[in-house]
This record gives C-alpha cells, sequence and structure tokens, in this order.
C-alpha cells in the first residue's frame, strides 16, 4: 500500500513513468473505490444551460473575450424537456452547467431549479455555474438543489494567477467551496491537469487543498488547449499523469464521487474507460439540445456533440459493461 500522508511518495506517483508503479496504484484505487461503491458506475445527465461568461479565464474558450464563440441561453422549458428526455432514460441526477451568466440571477436560476424539483421530486439536482454569494447558495440549496460544482483548477496562488485575470483570486473560489459545504450541499472541487506552467508541486498542493476541504465529488481532467484563447499554444496534459491523479484523489478522498471526464475521453478514445479503471465511478452523458452542445466549447475537439440523448446513454451503458463495471441510474449520493 502507498502512504499517501508523505509528500515524498505523492510526489514520486505524481511524476513516475514507471507501468508497474502505475498498475499497482490504479490497483489500489479501484480497491478503495470497491469498498464504498462495489463495480457500480454513477450517471448524472449533463444540461450545458448557457455559454455566457462574465469571467475571462485565459484557458476557456467561452471567455467573456471571446468574440468567435456564438452564444445561446437556454429557457425553463427547455431545460425541462432535457430532464424529461433523462427521466424517461432513467436519469436521478440532474446537472445544470454554465457559465458565470449574470443573467441567470437568483430569481431566474432558482424558478428554474423549483421548476426542476417540483416535477422530479425524487432526483438530485447539481448546480454548477461558478462563484456566487453566500445568500444566493442558500437560495439555491433551498430552491431544491443538493450539489453543488465549484472546480478550484489549481491550489496554487502564483498559478491561479497564471490562469485566470486579476478580478478573480483563489482565495474567494476556496471560500465559496467552504461556505457550499457549510450550509449543506455535497460539493465537488477539482483540477485541471497539465495546465500552463503548472508544477509536480503545484499537483501536490491540489492533494493537499482535496485532503482539507474533503469534498464529496472531485472532477480532474486534462488540460486541452481552445484555439480562441491566449494559451491556445502550450500543450494538451498527458494522459497517463491525469489518470494517476485520479487515482490519488480516490486514495486520499476514498468515498468521493469522481468522474470519468468527457475531457479524457476527448484525448483518448478510450479515455473515460481508462478513468475507471483508474478509480473513477461517475459518468456524465450529455443531455443538452444536440444544436447547441458545439457551443459549449470550453476546450477544442469534445467528443459526443453530435449524438442524442438516448444515443450517448446507450453508448456509455454498453461501454461501462464491456469494461467490466455495473452501470447504475440512483441517485449515487456519497458515501
Amino acid at each position: 500500500m502507498f502512504d499517501v500522508t508523505k509528500d515524498d511518495v505523492l510526489l514520486n506517483l505524481i511524476t513516475t513513468d514507471d507501468q508497474n508503479v502505475t498498475e499497482e496504484l490504479f490497483a489500489e484505487a479501484r480497491e478503495n473505490r470497491k469498498e464504498y461503491y462495489g463495480t457500480k458506475v454513477y450517471f448524472r445527465g449533463l444540461i450545458e444551460f448557457t455559454n455566457y461568461c462574465k469571467n475571462d479565464c485565459l484557458y476557456c474558450g467561452i471567455r467573456r473575450s471571446n468574440k468567435n464563440a456564438e452564444r445561446y441561453r437556454l429557457t425553463k422549458e427547455q431545460i425541462l424537456n432535457c430532464c424529461r428526455k433523462g427521466n424517461l432514460l432513467g436519469y436521478k441526477t440532474f446537472v445544470l452547467q454554465g457559465g458565470e451568466d449574470p443573467y441567470y440571477d437568483d430569481d431566474r436560476l432558482t424558478e428554474i431549479i423549483a421548476a426542476i424539483h417540483a416535477e422530479f421530486p425524487d432526483s438530485a439536482i447539481t448546480v454548477s455555474v461558478g462563484e456566487r454569494s453566500t445568500e444566493s447558495y442558500e437560495k439555491i440549496l433551498k430552491a431544491g438543489a443538493a450539489r453543488y460544482l465549484l472546480r478550484h483548477e489549481t491550489a496554487n496562488n502564483e498559478h491561479y494567477g497564471k490562469l485566470h485575470p486579476s478580478s478573480m483570486s483563489l482565495s474567494n473560489r476556496k471560500k465559496c467551496l467552504f461556505e457550499l459545504k457549510k450550509i449543506g450541499f455535497q460539493v465537488g472541487a477539482g483540477f485541471m491537469v497539465g495546465s500552463p506552467y503548472q508544477t509536480p508541486q503545484n499537483l501536490l498542493e491540489d492533494l493537499h487543498f482535496l485532503r482539507e476541504l474533503n469534498p464529496q465529488m472531485i472532477g480532474i481532467g486534462p488540460f486541452i488547449p481552445q484555439a480562441d484563447t491566449p494559451l491556445k499554444d502550450f500543450a494538451q496534459g498527458s494522459l497517463e499523469q491525469t489518470l494517476r491523479m485520479v487515482a490519488l484523489a480516490r486514495l486520499i478522498v476514498p468515498q468521493a464521487l469522481i468522474p470519468a471526464t468527457t475531457a479524457l475521453g476527448t484525448i483518448n478514445p478510450f479515455g473515460r474507460e481508462k478513468a475507471l479503471n483508474a478509480g473513477a465511478n461517475v459518468v456524465m452523458p450529455n443531455l443538452s439540445p444536440v444544436e447547441y452542445r458545439k457551443l459549449y466549447a470550453l476546450y477544442d475537439n469534445k467528443i459526443c456533440t453530435g449524438d442524442e440523448a438516448a444515443e450517448c446513454f446507450m453508448c456509455m451503458q454498453n461501454r461501462i459493461k464491456k469494461a467490466g463495471w455495473t452501470p447504475d441510474l440512483c441517485r449515487g449520493d456519497a458515501a
């Protein structure tokens, strides 16, 4: 067993190119996951409902300054229709994800959440719309949401400043995460692997932060450049290192729900299956209307933008079964 309380052990695992060590790490991560979740892989229905964003993150394709982005917003009825399609397929979790779009103020957003909760009271609602006030988070929780995703992206202040405009701060993002936990959300954090200027020490700090926060959900994906951003010329993150970080996150927060991200599937045809093999236990097929999916372009060459909801659902079910895991459509709350 690896002693993940020791920084020298963690740094070695972050940087190793020894395939035997890597396979041993993945095996231990799978055993950790099995203890809490068996072979279950939980499904979440993703609804990308707006690609407007007030922020100007240097890596993101929907950043405010991207004049080439074709913007859209889904109406409440469009969002509900996405949920209805998902419900017919068996989904019991819906994820509302969007840029930090001021149009969706507390009144508009909570109206949408309350409508979903009223129509699908047995389903969990996850929200991912960035940094807001504590009062706003409380209203979102009261309206019926149970989970909130807010990736911290990097736990190092200097590195954060190289990826974000000066108007944004890591301290505020961390404050939001701890506030979300305090008021009762199941909270998700996470980070990119291989982002510009990142060092192994930065990744170690990410693991330290996960241990401190102890989130219920952890999203980890490779950096993938987007052609209309200032960081477009940087290389994408490596599949192997991203998978090792998934496994280490599993060992450090063993009860966490960890998705096999679309970004991993984008850089490798079997990236999501490889993530499940490294300790992940969630997939998030897209329920968004097909005509809008290519417009939610956080990074280039995103997969599954042309699949209908049922097609995407059946494909993922079959791939999960073929890989030896068990698709599960329950709410899938954290252990």
